[in-house]
């Protein structure tokens, strides 16, 4: 039970400290000089490497350090994907506010092209992870960044069709543009489809926690499982009036660009 309640509690922190950790530096780059947002991402390459590493020497072997260091290897992974999409560094060739006529297709595909950049290095980043831990042993890593992504693609759908709220608060200057492609209102298919698969999976994993035998699995599946969870949660800050944007706006600077819509 120690090892359960430790993963669990190493999960939530993860997921709270890399979130704040990006939008700080995002933050502050809104409120510096011109190459503030390009000089982070550089000079965070070698965590992006670092990531690789920590996961390829952590997949041979389930161990419990491994299942941490392969789960934050991860973080480090998609939080530097994150922080150059955020930084407008990755994102996609279309940097124009979505005109109010266009509607169907044309939104879709020009909606498609303000992230595309991004979407595509994801999907190259998951081929990289997969090639990695494709014989391995230890595959909390696989699993952590199938979570992420899996969520993260369901909440742009969801944010492009249509939620009843939506936060733009953290929304960093070189991406105002994006927010003309959110759409506030009823949540349609998107929202179930997505709630639903990402709470089967917890389901799933919290089976496998159930069962685990060893202590590198109930650790490895406690970081999957609350991971999980928090990827549902998430969803239903979207539906839900909960004021989820105070866990990081009290250690955020203001600036004058930064506000709720």
């Amino acid at each position: 039970m120690e090892n359960l309640w430790s993963a669990v509690i190493v999960a939530l922190f993860a997921w709270w400290f890399f979130t704040g950790a990006i939008l700080l530096l995002v933050r502050r780059a809104d409120a510096g000089d011109a190459v503030a947002h390009g000089r982070n991402v550089v000079l965070s390459v070698p965590l992006f490497a670092l990531g690789f590493a920590g996961l390829w020497v952590s997949s041979e072997e389930m161990t419990v350090p491994n299942a941490y260091i392969a789960f934050f290897s991860i973080m480090l992974i998609w939080g530097w994907i994150e922080m150059a999409f955020l930084s407008g560094i990755i994102t996609g060739p279309e940097l124009r506010p979505c005109p109010d006529h266009l509607t169907g297709y044309s939104r879709f595909a020009r909606a498609w092209d303000t992230i595309s950049r991004h979407e595509l290095l994801l999907a190259g980043a998951l081929l990289s992870v997969v090639m990695i831990t494709s014989h391995a042993e230890n595959t909390v890593g696989l699993w952590t960044y199938i979570i992420l992504f899996t969520a993260r693609i369901s909440a742009k759908l969801n944010l492009f069709y249509g939620v009843p709220r939506i936060n733009t608060e953290f929304v960093p200057i070189p991406l105002q543009h994006i927010k003309s492609y959110f759409r506030r209102g009823p949540i349609t298919l998107a929202f179930p489809i997505g709630v639903t698969f990402l709470s089967v999976t917890a389901a799933l994993f919290i089976e496998r926690l159930i069962t685990a035998q060893t202590p590198a699995e109930t650790v490895g599946f406690a970081l999957l499982t609350a991971l999980a969870v928090l990827a549902a949660i998430e969803h239903w800050f979207m539906v839900i009036p909960l004021p989820d944007a105070k866990l990081w706006r009290w250690m955020l600077p203001d600036t004058k660009t930064s506000r709720q819509d």
